[in-house]
């Protein structure tokens, strides 16, 4: 017997119930993980709540990225019972076991843990998206990156180092800050005490950044857009601050600016790129180039007090859940 934790409508954390499963078994073209690790994500609290629209015909089960072992293969797998994989797909992690598309599964590869695979998909392969398609940045150029201290902050920090680029990060805090400046970034911004789009451009003697990487939404979207340079491109991949209700298509013309909301799961559906980004992501964890920092771990039961913490902007690098 297993279980889940789900909610029957949109809103608070006070929604989230236990509900007993039995262990699904797979259909055809598919496999039966059992969870060992599951990732904490925002995207869990724009489903949780109802940003992101969800069925409400029936029990929702969130959660978008886990890693553990076959337990059962379905007709035509070549995965086997005993492998370790992982996964990010939109929501139904949230749980003990579940069946889902060989296809949609990676191998961990054998130096890397469970609970570093299921905390370095979703935001391993946003940072991934976000570096080599949204705006594939290059060692001659500096960019603006928000919520560096978060998961896909740290992990973007370290791969732009590696890449060469200069990159400014903004953090809340002095820990967090500092905590952004160990994982690459050549200089961070405490937004609340120093206004970033101020600092940017000292930082850049009025030139402005090639690109922005902004996961925050409402409230730094405006001035993202004050700080890059003529050409220069706007990546909103998310809205931690609420969506952006205030933005007009010709505040792009004061730079001939470029705008674009990518998802990572339009990146999933794309044939091959999974396989190909997902071995990238761990070839850059198995050198040393990335380090994946989990920094707070709950009991899947716990997810209430999790989804707390991480709303409340008291979690740093990645959040664990542990069945």
């Amino acid at each position: 017997m297993g279980y889940a934790i789900a909610i029957s409508a949109p809103g608070g954390t006070e929604n989230f119930r236990r509900i007993e499963i039995d262990p699904p078994q797979p259909g055809a073209g598919e496999v039966t993980v059992k969870h060992s690790a599951i990732g904490l994500n925002f995207i869990d609290v724009y489903f949780r709540t109802g940003l992101y629209p969800w069925p409400v015909e029936r029990d929702l089960v969130t959660g978008c990225e886990a890693a553990g072992v076959i337990e059962a293969v379905g007709e035509g797998v070549d995965l086997q019972v005993g492998q370790r994989v992982a996964y990010t797909l939109p929501n139904g992690a949230y749980a003990t076991h579940r069946a889902i598309k060989a296809a949609q599964v990676v191998p961990i590869p054998d130096e890397i843990s469970d609970e570093t695979a299921a905390a370095a998909m979703l935001k391993g392969l946003t940072a991934h998206y976000l570096l080599h398609h949204s705006y594939p940045v290059t060692n001659e150029e500096t960019v603006l990156f928000h919520a560096a201290a978060g998961g896909v902050g740290l992990i973007a920090g370290q791969w732009l180092a590696a890449k060469g680029v200069r990159a400014i990060g903004t953090a809340g805090g002095p820990e967090k800050c500092a905590l952004a400046a160990a994982h690459g970034y050549a200089e961070v911004i405490d937004y609340r005490s120093t206004d970033f789009a101020e600092a940017v451009m000292d930082m850049t003697k009025g030139a402005g950044v090639a690109a922005v990487y902004d996961s925050v939404g409402q409230d730094t979207v405006s001035k993202s857009l004050k700080v890059l340079r003529k050409f220069g491109t706007l990546v909103c991949f998310g809205q931690s601050s609420g969506p952006v209700t205030d933005f007009k298509i010709n505040d792009l013309s004061v730079g001939s600016l470029r705008l674009t909301r990518p998802t990572l799961f339009h990146h999933i559906a794309e044939p091959g790129w999974l396989q190909a980004a997902s071995a990238d992501l761990f070839g850059m964890i198995a050198s040393g180039k990335v380090k994946i920092e989990i920094a707070q771990r709950f009991k899947l039961e716990d997810v209430a007090q999790a989804h707390a913490a991480l709303e409340g902007r008291k979690t740093t690098g990645s959040t664990i859940l542990l069945p």
